[in-house]
């Protein structure tokens, strides 16, 4: 794999109930709807669980994504392709906490950061 080690934490507080939350990272046709700049294959489940295998793709870079825990308030991916290493998700009531680390050409921390902007003000037109 070309590109360099990356890692990055980053938690937000963000105006949503756990439930919503939830909906928001486990449903894939949620995810589209605030996820930035990603595509999906078709073919994925309505929701995501342990052993669930699916690609993205981030402009021309393809992502595999393998689904190692999907729980009420955590989800972790294995990652592969474009990026070769892991994603986790934790939740509660009020805030979110992604971490990601990989090797990858494509900036992470950028990615992510803007991801979790784009998810904060999607959860918050889902209260109206």
């Amino acid at each position: 794999m070309l590109g360099t080690f990356q890692q990055s934490q980053l938690r937000i507080e963000i105006s949503a109930s756990v439930d919503t939350i939830n909906q928001s990272l486990l449903r894939p046709m949620q995810i589209e709807k605030w996820l930035l700049g990603q595509r999906f294959a078709p073919g994925i489940p309505e929701e995501l669980h342990s052993g669930v295998q699916f690609t993205s793709w981030t402009g021309p870079v393809a992502i595999h994504h393998q689904v190692d825990v999907a729980r009420f308030n955590c989800l972790r991916l294995l990652l592969s392709g474009g990026i070769d290493g892991f994603h986790e998700w934790y939740w509660g009531e009020g805030w979110i906490q992604s971490r990601i680390e990989g090797i990858s050409l494509l900036p992470l921390s950028l990615g992510q950061t803007l991801n979790l902007l784009s998810l904060r003000q999607f959860l918050a037109t889902q209260k109206h």
